[in-house]
């Protein structure tokens, strides 16, 4: 669970995990509120602490003429009309030192790509917006190098820090998930999620558009739980096939509410 205050964040008493998820990117502002809608009304009835989460921009694609959003100032408003509509925290991803002051006027959590995990500046900018941190653990990194990335936004004056594991890679078109790193990673004094989705892409494709296993997203959920992640990440679309951004990923916003039942269940049952 969540050791730090984080304003609108609900059902915090529940001794559920909590959840971050959304779209992969903010693609409208009607898709977006659906989307919000529902995962909410989800939410509130299993009494899970939610944090809507959508990308205002995609900077990391493999081709260069893959959709990377709607405009940063528009997206950005979406998100805080998210916020502010549902009364729940919102989460975006920040890739330059420069976005984390303008980002941070919108939402109520920075993230940082695994990709860019180890970029110090980006990290200490994120740290001195006082903003909640969540720094998604890089492919190639193992779980114990993660402590420096708490550290530099620990000792940049902010101890609100959450980490997220999505998987490791394994060749060149695969990954996989080693569980003993959400432990080692808690054992740094932070909430550690899990990333439910991004840990089942199949990246590098000679398509030039990253595919993923989505039939395997209740596997990396329930081991989740099952060795006691704090919170879960998923990304999920009413539409998989035709989102703008990592479909092949997504868990279809249908069958969300029934994964969420088989997981708090399991919660229940492992605490």
């Amino acid at each position: 669970m969540i050791n730090f205050p984080l304003d609108n964040l609900k059902h915090q008493d529940s001794n559920n995990f909590f959840l971050m998820a959304g779209p992969c990117a903010i693609e409208g502002e009607d898709i977006a509120l659906r989307i919000a809608e529902k995962i909410i009304t989800i939410t509130d009835k299993l009494n899970i602490p939610y944090i809507f989460k959508g990308s205002y921009r995609k900077a990391n694609r493999s081709k260069g003429g893959s959709f990377t959003g709607i405009g940063d100032e528009k997206a950005l408003k979406i998100l805080e009309k998210i916020g502010k509509t549902f009364n729940v925290p919102t989460v975006t991803d920040i890739h330059e030192s420069a976005e984390a002051a303008m980002a941070a006027a919108y939402v109520d959590v920075l993230q940082i790509p695994a990709f860019l995990c180890r970029q110090t500046d980006l990290l200490i900018a994120a740290a001195h917006t006082g903003k909640v941190v969540n720094v998604k653990k890089g492919q190639f990194l193992s779980a114990g190098s993660m402590k420096f990335a708490v550290e530099k936004i620990v000792e940049s004056g902010n101890n609100r820090v959450i980490l997220t594991d999505r998987g490791n890679t394994f060749g060149y078109q695969d990954l996989i998930v080693d569980y003993r790193g959400l432990p080692e990673m808690q054992a740094f004094g932070v909430p550690v999620v899990m990333d439910c989705t991004h840990s089942l892409q199949q990246p590098n494709q000679s398509s030039g558009v990253t595919g993923g296993k989505p039939e395997l997203i209740e596997t990396i959920a329930k081991a989740a739980i099952a060795v006691g992640a704090d919170g879960l990440f998923i990304e999920t679309h009413p539409d998989p096939a035709n989102a703008k951004s990592d479909g092949a990923n997504m868990l279809h916003l249908d069958l969300l509410e029934d994964l969420l039942v088989k997981l708090v269940r399991l919660r229940q049952a492992v605490i």
